[in-house]
């Protein structure tokens, strides 16, 4: 069970307090760091290699400065989009109702999740400082298989992220992260049922287009039935 004290951030995932304070950097750390590795099978194996090409893509003193911003941004998420499974992660976040959708909205939503996650967690890690990473373990059940991590922060605090990946031909794709327990799937899932059970799908659209683009109103208080007790609407969609 969760504990209470948690807060939800508008990027969509529930942290403790803590937590909280190194949302978006945290979530790519225990990918996109060279750290080493007690126990490198295929799975983290083929992590390794995504995070080779971003720490040089990140580290590369032609592609600083306010003025390389985008192309530096572009060339990450190239990346980044060969790691995640932004279809199936779209398709668990918007639960029950994907049956609903067309092949056309499927194919929108998905866009529009994968550009959600990026903005609001992957164009962090350019503020990568040093954070160290300590590998757990990992564990594989045939095409599925899970990557333990703790993430120890500059002040000394543990946050533990747990990566959630299924094998795709010969492609190990990252499905879901956890972090302190929270998955971050799940809670887009009760944020996006909460909105479509009083507004259409167009709705959500308009809405995620108005966040992704950095101009969304800051959203009305609202507690969630799934959420912990403590739980504000502050970082709903």
């Amino acid at each position: 069970m969760l504990k209470t004290r948690n807060v939800q951030k508008f990027d969509g995932t529930m942290f403790s307090r803590r937590g909280a304070r190194a949302q978006g950097l945290l979530l790519l750390l225990a990918i996109f760091s060279a750290s080493s590795l007690a126990m490198a099978g295929e799975l983290t194996e083929q992590i390794k290699q995504t995070t080779d090409k971003i720490l040089v893509i990140v580290q590369d003193p032609a592609l600083k400065g306010t003025d390389k911003d985008v192309e530096r941004q572009q060339r990450m998420r190239k990346e980044i989009d060969e790691r995640f499974d932004w279809a199936d992660m779209a398709r668990s976040a918007y639960g029950m109702a994907w049956k609903d959708l067309n092949a056309v909205q499927r194919t929108e939503f998905t866009g529009l999740f994968g550009d959600l996650v990026n903005k609001n967690y992957m164009s962090k890690v350019d503020g990568y400082s040093g954070e160290k990473i300590q590998y757990k373990g990992e564990k594989v059940d045939g095409v599925y298989g899970v990557v333990d991590v703790v993430i120890v922060t500059l002040r000394n605090t543990d946050i533990p992220v747990t990566y959630r990946v299924l094998k795709k031909d010969s492609k190990w794709m990252i499905y879901d992260v956890v972090i302190e327990g929270v998955s971050m799937v799940n809670n887009y899932r009760s944020q996006i049922g909460a909105i479509l059970n009083g507004s259409s799908y167009d709705d959500l659209v308009i809405r995620l287009k108005k966040n992704i683009a950095g101009n969304a109103s800051k959203p009305e208080t609202k507690k969630l039935r799934t959420a912990p007790p403590a739980q504000t609407g502050e970082g709903m969609l």
